[in-house]
């Protein structure tokens, strides 16, 4: 199991180190602090939104999740502002991770 793999599978996974418990963020094949085995497991939500823009009607947010996980998404949702709380609910891995949000 790794980043990618979940990614594809639809699943948002983070690797949380088994020796130190810190999330390694940007994802990496072992702990980023202690260089120790990683775990996965699914990200916790909801997110809060960090930034968010509109380009040709098409909506996009960077959202922040765990308090430490960023990430950006497109969202069909209309009146987007910083602070909201947002779920994923898509994801997929295509050269690129790609992630849908709506409001919670």
């Amino acid at each position: 199991m790794n980043f990618e793999s979940e990614l594809k599978k639809g699943r948002f996974a983070v690797g949380e180190c088994a020796r130190c418990h810190r999330v390694s963020w940007p994802p990496s094949e072992s702990c980023s602090n202690c260089f120790g085995e990683l775990v996965w497991r699914q990200v916790r939500e909801p997110g809060i939104i960090i930034e968010c823009s509109a380009i040709d009607g098409k909506a996009f947010a960077m959202a922040e999740f765990e308090g430490m996980i960023r990430i950006l998404g497109s969202t069909s949702e209309k009146n987007l502002e910083p602070g909201q709380k947002v779920k994923i609910t898509s994801c997929d891995f295509d050269q690129t991770p790609k992630f849908t949000f709506a409001m919670v």
